[in-house]
């Protein structure tokens, strides 16, 4: 697959890199900064509140705590904070909460089910979209609306990133290479989990 990375097929292209990674014991909004992460095989990320097996967000667990996890690690466009610096929204990577913040890959126009390569051994199944909620928008007004558009067939489209599971356990640092190393033969759209 190393060719259709190279080749910007759906959204990845060679030059996809990790810009920064984040991790936070406590549930908190943002996530602190970190020279590394490790990511753990059908977990999440070592030392952030939001791995396990089963659901961790605090709303999830309330609902039913003995949900898989489909949101161990999140994944969110330095481009996107890109964009939003340039509407008056100066957003830090870590800030929205995301563990890896990327750029020169279009997360939105994955595939459900693409695994991405971070780094030399590190991989990711993507679940799917992040929901964006009302801590969005209590972090910094106006944000909540930023990152939400409509499509022209009028759909909500959820721009926060996307959430996924560690299949394969590995250091991620800033710099590293984002890969698209497999996809669905058929492409499935990226729903909320």
């Amino acid at each position: 697959m190393a060719a259709l990375a190279s080749t910007g097929a759906r959204g990845c292209d060679a030059g996809a890199r990790v810009v920064a990674v984040h991790a936070r014991a406590a549930h908190a909004f943002s996530k602190d900064p970190r020279p590394s992460i490790t990511l753990v095989a059908g977990e999440g990320v070592a030392g952030d509140a939001h791995r396990g097996v089963t659901v961790q967000h605090r709303s999830r667990v309330a609902r039913d705590p003995t949900q898989p996890n489909l949101r161990q690690v999140h994944l969110l466009a330095q481009e996107l904070l890109d964009e939003l610096a340039g509407r008056g929204l100066p957003v830090r990577p870590g800030q929205l909460g995301e563990n890896l913040t990327t750029a020169g890959l279009d997360l939105l126009a994955l595939s459900e089910g693409s695994v991405l390569r971070l780094g030399d051994t590190a991989r990711v199944w993507v679940t799917g979209l992040r929901n964006p909620c009302a801590q969005i928008e209590a972090f910094m007004p106006g944000l909540l609306a930023a990152v939400l558009d409509r499509a022209p067939d009028g759909t909500l489209v959820r721009r926060a990133g996307v959430m996924g599971v560690v299949l394969t356990t590995g250091i991620v640092s800033p710099g590293d290479p984002v890969r698209l190393e497999d996809q669905p033969p058929q492409h499935r759209p990226l729903r909320p989990v």
